[in-house]
């Protein structure tokens, strides 16, 4: 089985630093961005003063980060994907037990690889890469699995959701980039084609069923098993090493930011728990409520790069 260090982003799930971005949102992109008023002077002056306190500040980003790039959520009021339509992301125990799940899956997952792996950083992501550059960000968490933290440059980096760009094979353990699978499939499938629909957050798109039934799916090239996204499927669980690892870089910490996320999972959410019980303060910034909430020192609901592009953390 190959080791692999979670905490460490693969080299093949980063591309060369991103600089093309803008604290606005481009038409065709506003889409998926909810509503939220413009941030008054008071309210940024004081998550100014917050973060200017913080020597070694804990990040912690969702997918409201991402939907300025393009990217769907699933939660956001009006444009989330629930908002949006009837779908429900794959379950990890659906994936595992059924072929014709993972045909479907991985059909999607195709027709929609070239758009989701295109996807660049915008304006807050590239604030967080740059405060770590001054030494302010200590260490960020993401549970978003798009690589726009690494496509921006960001080094200490955990993606507790995994990375779409990798694929792992559940028989081996073998990691390989998300790439060489597109390759793979188009091998295999050179004549298949057909309608997509809506795009989905997490890299695929939408497709009707009998679209599917003649998709082939490869097998690992090293021992034959199944090969599955190296991402957490709803339903599956976060290496306990990972969440260990993390919490650890929340224990060096002085101060968290959440930034686009609801904390609606728990996965994320224990680490806003566990900074409450070491009485380290906590600023959301987020459009829309979120679980974590009462735990906050105060709470901001504004667009993530609107917001982090013109803070100025000392």
């Amino acid at each position: 089985m190959q080791m692999r260090f979670p905490w460490r982003p693969l080299a093949l799930c980063c591309a060369a630093p991103g600089r093309r971005a803008s604290s606005s949102v481009p038409e065709g992109i506003q889409s998926f961005v909810p509503a939220s008023s413009t941030i008054d002077a008071h309210t940024l002056e004081q998550l100014q003063a917050f973060l200017s306190r913080a020597t070694r500040l804990f990040v912690i980003t969702g997918a409201g980060l991402s939907t300025e790039s393009g990217i769907p959520d699933y939660r956001s009021e009006g444009v989330g994907l629930y908002a949006r339509t009837d779908r429900r992301p794959m379950q990890y125990a659906e994936y595992i037990r059924s072929a014709k799940s993972r045909q479907r899956y991985w059909a999607r997952n195709y027709m929609g690889w070239p758009q989701f792996s295109s996807h660049q950083p915008n304006s807050a992501h590239l604030a967080l890469q740059q405060w770590e550059e001054q030494g302010k960000v200590h260490w960020l968490v993401t549970q978003n699995v798009d690589a726009l933290h690494s496509k921006a440059g960001h080094q200490g980096l955990t993606e507790l959701h995994g990375c779409a760009h990798r694929v792992l094979c559940l028989g081996c353990g073998a990691v390989s980039p998300r790439e060489d699978l597109q390759k793979r499939f188009k091998a295999l499938n050179p004549s298949w084609g057909a309608h997509a629909g809506g795009v989905a957050p997490d890299g695929d798109v939408f497709i009707e069923d009998e679209q599917v039934l003649h998709f082939r799916v490869p097998s690992c090239k090293d021992c034959g098993g199944i090969l599955k996204p190296e991402v957490t499927f709803f339903g599956d669980t976060v290496n306990r090493r990972t969440v260990q690892f993390v919490h650890e870089r929340l224990a060096e910490s002085d101060a968290v930011l959440v930034a686009g996320s609801s904390l609606q999972v728990y996965s994320g959410y224990r680490f806003l728990l566990a900074a409450a019980d070491q009485k380290i303060p906590v600023a959301i910034l987020n459009i829309g409520s979120t679980r974590a909430d009462h735990l906050a020192e105060f709470r901001v609901s504004a667009r993530c790069g609107e917001v982090l592009s013109v803070i100025q953390p000392h």
